[in-house]
């Protein structure tokens, strides 16, 4: 029986990258009196449904999408979390 999985996927990059994004919204921020913020770092959030047997499969494919596609492993890290979605049975 295959289930269906919501990852909730989140691609930022590496610390030793710098985020010129990140440093300009931190600079607006300063702009606008928010001067108390020490650093900005812009990332993606990414949701994908997808079907699988079980929770270690929906789990690699993820790992494989975020490897090859969603993500460049040079520059950027990612994470993912995964949660079976209840009543979503694929037949």
């Amino acid at each position: 029986m295959t289930k269906k999985y919501l990852a909730q996927i989140y691609v930022t990059l590496r610390p030793s990258v710098s985020d010129p994004a990140g440093n300009a919204v931190r600079s607006g921020l300063a702009q606008m009196g928010y001067d108390n913020v020490d650093g900005v770092r812009i990332g993606k959030y990414i949701e994908m449904t997808v079907s699988a047997g079980d929770p270690h499969t929906a789990k690699e494919q993820i790992d494989a999408v975020c490897d090859r596609l969603l993500a460049n492993p040079v520059i950027e890290n990612y994470r993912f979390e995964l949660q079976e979605q209840p009543n979503a049975v694929v037949q």
